[in-house]
């Protein structure tokens, strides 16, 4: 690589496309970036949080990287990408491997880690991340890195991440129509933590909730470590879509108002504030109280919330978020959301915004681009492990190929 290293960030939302360019100073387990380029452009191809239409996509990829080229001064043809859906789907798994010489190796970790992840999946599915929890040596818990350490079994705890192969090959497809190659994908709750959360919240145990245009994603850490995730297909266009039909207004002219005007709570609106409202198919303008925009709103919202305060109950970790909830993406940016899910999720919750950054930090000092910048902070840090494969693979067409190279490590092992 040349001396600068620049890593790329493509978040590809369902309402927005924005691509961020980041310069790594300081590379390391905690590297430094600095933000050089930053570039966006509305996305039309999406539909929560999949493709539905790959040239739209392809043209608004290129829009946003375009203009992050232009700010950056530089060519980009690696990046790092998301993925959501109400496909992806997430369990935990547990692996147990006898260890070889008394003294764990990094070829043991690789075996406890495959004995977890040996679990049954759909043809149609992929595993998209393996993310390690803990591991225990010899009924001795809590441990994050066992290089090294003596003993005689070794168990894993590990996050398993599927989605759709579908979903993920027609994003790869839409960037590489675009010109671009995808280092990897990372799931988009997980890339907005790195870009938001502290380890103080990871350890103290948090849940994560980005909120975008089509889809709400959720992640919960505890003791340090994701314990689960799950994404929801819903998100700020139901919003923009009961403004619509509540005002009687054209879908773009909704989506302008809600990022004007909109509130999720009525009761922070005061009764003589004022609206002006464009009516459909030419019909004249109408003058409308900003409350009635905030009842249309704060129902809606609310019931969001409960969906996602449902989900966290479900994960059964609800008890165990002692440093709240932290809210992020796009849609959160609207007035007295803070507020209103504290409400209901009856626990402190804060709006999330990128942080640990330098260069333009100010032009990304928003949730909405709290994924682009956390896929720069995943991408910076598993670049620094050059030697480590792509945790994500599309299914292999040939299973000879599979077979030969599996015994092939079996043989490097023997010897």
């Amino acid at each position: 690589m040349s001396k600068k290293d620049f890593i790329v960030g493509l978040d590809i939302g369902t309402t927005k496309i924005c691509c961020v360019v980041g310069e790594v100073v300081e590379s390391g387990s905690n590297p430094v970036i600095d933000i050089v380029g930053i570039g966006t452009a509305t996305s039309t191809g999406l539909r929560k949080g999949c493709v539905v239409n790959i040239d739209t996509t392809v043209e608004s990829i290129s829009k946003a990287i375009e203009e992050a080229e232009l700010m950056a001064g530089v060519e980009i043809s690696n990046v790092y990408t998301g993925i959501a859906g109400g496909h992806i789907k997430s369990f935990n798994s547990t692996g147990i491997v006898a260890i070889k010489d008394k003294e764990i190796s990094e070829s043991d970790v690789q075996r406890v880690i495959d004995a977890a992840k040996a679990v049954a999946i759909p043809l149609d599915r992929e595993v998209i991340h393996i993310i390690p929890q803990e591991y225990i040596v010899d009924s001795q818990d809590g441990i994050r890195d066992p290089i090294g350490m003596s003993g005689v079994r070794l168990e894993s705890k590990v996050h398993i991440v599927t989605g759709a192969v579908s979903s993920a090959q027609n994003i790869i497809k839409c960037a590489n129509k675009a010109g671009l190659n995808v280092a990897e994908i990372c799931l988009e709750p997980i890339a907005s933590a790195e870009a938001v959360l502290t380890q103080d919240e990871k350890d103290l145990g948090v849940a994560i909730v980005d909120i975008g245009g089509g889809t709400s994603d959720i992640a919960i850490f505890k003791d340090g470590a994701l314990v689960h995730t799950s994404v929801l297909a819903l998100g700020g266009n139901h919003i923009t879509n009961d403004i619509a039909v509540g005002l009687r207004t054209p879908q773009h002219e909704a989506e302008k108002i809600k990022i004007r005007y909109g509130c999720a709570l009525a009761s922070l609106v005061k009764p003589d504030e004022t609206i002006e409202v464009t009516g459909v198919g030419g019909r004249k303008s109408r003058v409308l109280s900003r409350r009635l925009l905030s009842e249309i709103i704060e129902p809606r919202v609310e019931e969001m919330f409960s969906l996602i305060l449902r989900e966290i109950q479900k994960s059964g970790f609800q008890d165990l978020l002692s440093a709240g909830v932290v809210i992020t993406g796009g849609t959160t940016l609207l007035e007295g959301m803070p507020e209103l899910a504290e409400f209901v999720f009856e626990m402190p919750v804060k709006r999330g915004l990128p942080h640990s950054i330098g260069g333009l930090r100010d032009v990304v000092n928003s949730p909405k681009f709290a994924t682009a910048v956390g896929l720069l902070k995943y991408g910076a840090r598993n670049s620094i492990r050059p030697s480590k494969k792509s945790k994500f693979m599309i299914r292999e067409n040939n299973i000879y190929d599979k077979v030969r190279g599996s015994m092939k490590g079996w043989i490097k092992d023997l010897f």
